[in-house]
């Protein structure tokens, strides 16, 4: 059984797709169709365009957010490895140094 390869798609492209349906002329099924992506995937992008411009529910993450919030968590996990490694040096060297007395 072979796994799809998760597609990937530009900002630009988000956004184009975005603005094609918020134009109005169009349903949310057909922009979706015609770009040859699913509902679903629109349907998220244009909720998410709606939070960036702050119309949407209260304590919603604008994209901008969300981004700081993964940098943060990627640096939070960066820093507990460090941590950890420093516990285990100290703990290696004090008793290295306790075995040479």
């Amino acid at each position: 059984m072979s796994k799809k390869k998760r597609r990937t798609f530009t900002k630009e492209f988000m956004d184009e797709a975005v603005q094609l349906y918020q134009s109005g002329s169009e349903s949310l099924t057909t922009v979706a169709r015609n770009l040859g992506i699913i509902e679903s995937s629109l349907r998220r992008w244009v909720r998410q365009a709606e939070i960036d411009k702050g119309k949407g529910p209260e304590g919603a993450l604008s994209t901008d957010e969300k981004a700081e919030v993964r940098r943060l968590k990627r640096d939070n996990r960066r820093l507990r490895e460090e941590n950890e490694f420093l516990k285990k040096a100290t703990a290696y060297f004090a008793k290295a140094q306790e075995n040479s007395k």
